[in-house]
């Protein structure tokens, strides 16, 4: 499948799949879309705690970069898990621009260290956040009560609906401990119906730019 990086209308780049006129982020902002579904109507609920994350498409690190940039703002001590069946190419990823956009250059060692480490093992980044990337199937996941944050940030229903299973939802809500949370930048009807029939408690909240809608959901 063909596959080009692109640059997103706030500054920031994403890599676009031709064949299923599909991106890894939103092309109205790459970044805008990561602070705003996964940042703060997720991981700020959690200021001043020790969260666990798993995040379903780790990509090319930008949900893990941004959460590890924000983490000392919201005084938070994180372990996180980037889950994703088909790793980003290295040349890819050195095409990226996340950490000038975020303006993180002091930073860099760790963009690329998150990148660098191999998969399957558990990396210190610094004394308050660790990295574990598991290339693994979505259908695969079989966590039981290990997290307090899901973020949700598969490839969309149109091109992967089998991503967006009341199957999957179940895996992830068996995944999150009492009280945890799902965010997500999908809105579509049959995903609130398969979250909804897996026990979540889903809300509707204002989606990022050029989106309308975003669901959160709560264990």
């Amino acid at each position: 499948m063909k596959r080009e990086v692109i640059q997103t209308k706030d500054g920031s780049t994403t890599i676009h799949l031709e064949e299923w006129n599909e991106s890894y982020h939103s092309k109205h902002g790459a970044i805008q879309e990561a602070k705003h579904v996964f940042i703060k109507n997720g991981l700020s609920l959690f200021e001043g705690k020790t969260v666990s994350i798993l995040e379903i498409g780790f990509g090319t690190g930008l949900n893990a970069f941004i959460t590890f940039l924000e983490a000392p703002v919201l005084k938070q001590k994180i372990d996180y898990v980037g889950v994703e069946a088909y790793p980003v190419a290295s040349e890819e990823i050195l095409s990226m621009n996340y950490v000038e956009e975020l303006a993180a250059q002091n930073q860099l060692e760790v963009f690329k260290k998150m990148h660098e480490s191999n998969w399957n093992d558990k990396v210190a980044l610094n004394e308050f956040f660790s990295l574990t990337k598991r290339q693994q199937f979505f259908q695969d996941i079989d966590d039981v009560f290990q997290f307090d944050l899901i973020y949700f940030d598969a490839f969309g229903y149109r091109v992967q609906p089998e991503l967006w299973s009341t199957e999957i939802f179940r895996k992830m809500y068996n995944a999150l401990k009492t009280d945890g949370v799902l965010v997500t930048y999908a809105a579509r009807g049959v995903v609130k119906r398969s979250m909804i029939e897996v026990g979540f408690k889903v809300e509707k909240l204002e989606g990022p730019p050029g989106k309308r809608e975003m669901f959160r959901a709560f264990k």
